[in-house]
């Protein structure tokens, strides 16, 4: 079965901002629409929102006039789901409620036609459950936009134990025809994106609850150093913490209390108080008029720094040591077991163990361990953390050289992982399990999480750059620091490691 025509009609139940959008998206890949809300009046105010967002992309040089007439004339607000013999796709957009959709899709079931699609924007309950009891359940199927739906380039097909095979090929291809970047998907708990995502949120909020550092700090390093495009804390303060506390809790749930899905009661709190973020005023930030964001926390050195010195093959961390010949440092090389060396500081990436713990079993005096950066080239900021053995001498040193190669350097306390790293991994992580379990390809599961939020990199290609024998050694390093189930590595990070192989073949 190929893509659906785009003359067939497409119908969108639900007219708040992501069933609008939907609409938008169809109706400008060429299909006529009807959207139907049970609100009075509230499908034909959206069409003229929708037709507001058409003219300011003519306005901006996005569209012509006529593509713009065009669209409009394909969208038509109905009052009555009894006007839906025709349509080919009925896409359902209405609220996260499992009981309320079931009731809706009976409805659609008695109204279209038996080639009818009937799929569902649901973000997080279970395909499998939305069929059951239909007469056809074979033909539900998931097709999950992300918000705002004519921005977002990812949509997830997301197939019940029913759904007819070629009818996800169906929409698959659809969604591709529609301009969109479509994935496959069984309907598992949190689909793809929003299992995945999880330990994004997680472990930022868990370094916070142990005060490795404050939130500012935090995010400027996922977004400085680890090339994300928000930070945790401000992310989850543009969603909503009440919207994303509620899914962690949903997925937590839905895998029978995995404490990997573990909810945070530092958002808790938040959600208690009411401090839901930007919605609400108050969040991890201040919204409140004239509020300034905090400035992350930066260490700052004088000690002249002419010479440093590594030691054996640096791996991710080399093109730092070119950075530092970019200004004028003197670089001396010699065989090692990957440091860096700088007067009395011996710099290393982290592995995972807390500072304290690795110069004591390594025997390494002075250590500074460096976190993560998407790209030690162009970074801007980094993490590193240190013991108690470290002299504040041999700190100062470390300071100093990495400021002379351009980076702000932010510490944070001794904690295993320290702040990218252990993110980065516990990504890594989960995508690798949702892969073991048949969620999704690797390749479709990256696409979802650098589509779908924005990620630099997938987490299962970083994995791989990095090598999966290190991001498993990270992964084993915290589950021992922890001593918890959060942080047991997937089987098939060890089973590739075994193999030698890749986690993308």
């Amino acid at each position: 079965m190929a893509a659906l025509d785009n003359h067939a009609l497409v119908a969108v139940i639900g007219a708040g901002a992501m069933g609008a959008g939907i609409a938008q998206v169809a109706a400008q890949a060429g299909h006529p629409v009807c959207l139907y809300d049970n609100r009075p009046g509230a499908a034909a105010q959206a069409i003229e929102g929708i037709d507001r967002q058409l003219g300011r992309l003519v306005e901006k040089g996005r569209l012509t006039p006529d593509n713009h007439s065009a669209i409009r004339a394909r969208l038509q607000p109905i009052d009555s789901l009894d006007g839906l013999a025709d349509a080919r796709l009925v896409i359902e957009a209405i609220v996260e409620s499992l009981p309320i959709k079931q009731d809706l899709l009976r409805q659609l079931e008695a109204r279209c036609a038996d080639d009818c699609i009937l799929a569902s924007n649901t973000s997080s309950l279970s395909i499998t459950s939305l069929a059951a009891g239909l007469r056809l359940p074979q033909r539900v199927i998931g097709m999950h936009f992300f918000n705002p739906a004519p921005l977002m380039a990812l949509v997830e097909v997301v197939s019940g134990l029913a759904t007819a095979p070629t009818l996800a090929t169906t929409l698959y291809d659809t969604a591709r025809n529609w301009g969109k970047q479509p994935v496959h998907t069984r309907s598992t708990p949190g689909f793809i994106v929003n299992r995945v995502a999880r330990p994004f949120y997680a472990e930022s909020l868990r370094l916070l609850q142990e005060s490795a550092a404050d939130c500012a700090t935090l995010d400027a390093l996922l977004r400085d150093a680890g090339g994300f495009r928000m930070g945790a804390f401000e992310l989850t303060d543009l969603i909503g913490h009440d919207v994303n506390y509620a899914v962690t809790c949903s997925v937590f749930e839905a895998f029978y209390g995995d404490f990997r899905f573990q909810p945070s009661l530092v958002q808790k709190e938040l959600v208690d108080a009411g401090r839901l973020g930007r919605k609400s005023g108050q969040g991890f930030y201040s919204y409140a008029e004239g509020a300034e964001r905090p400035a992350p926390a930066a260490l700052t050195s004088q000690a002249p720094v002419e010479r440093c010195t590594v030691e054996g093959d640096l791996g991710v961390l080399q093109p730092l040591v070119e950075r530092l010949r970019a200004k004028g440092i003197g670089v001396t090389k010699r065989a090692g077991s990957g440091l860096l060396r700088v007067g009395d500081a011996t710099l290393a990436l982290s592995d995972g163990r807390l500072a304290s713990q690795r110069a004591r079993e390594d025997g390494l005096r002075n250590l500074v361990l460096l976190d993560l950066a998407l790209d030690y080239a162009s970074a801007t900021r980094l993490a590193i953390s240190h013991g108690a053995e470290c002299s504040a001498e041999a700190l100062d040193q470390a300071v100093a050289l990495l400021s002379r190669a351009g980076l702000s350097v932010c510490p944070v306390a001794d904690l295993p992982g320290l702040v990218v790293l252990r993110t980065v991994a516990m990504l890594a992580n989960e995508a690798a399990d949702a892969v073991l379990q048949g969620v999704g390809t690797p390749g479709d599961i990256d696409l979802a999480m650098r589509a779908g939020v924005n990620y630099p990199r997938g987490p299962l290609a970083w994995a791989d750059d990095l090598g999966v024998g290190f991001t498993l050694n990270v992964l084993d390093n915290l589950q021992r620091s922890y001593g918890e189930e959060r942080y047991r590595p997937s089987l098939l990070l060890r089973r590739t490691h075994a193999e030698g192989g890749r986690l993308h073949g």
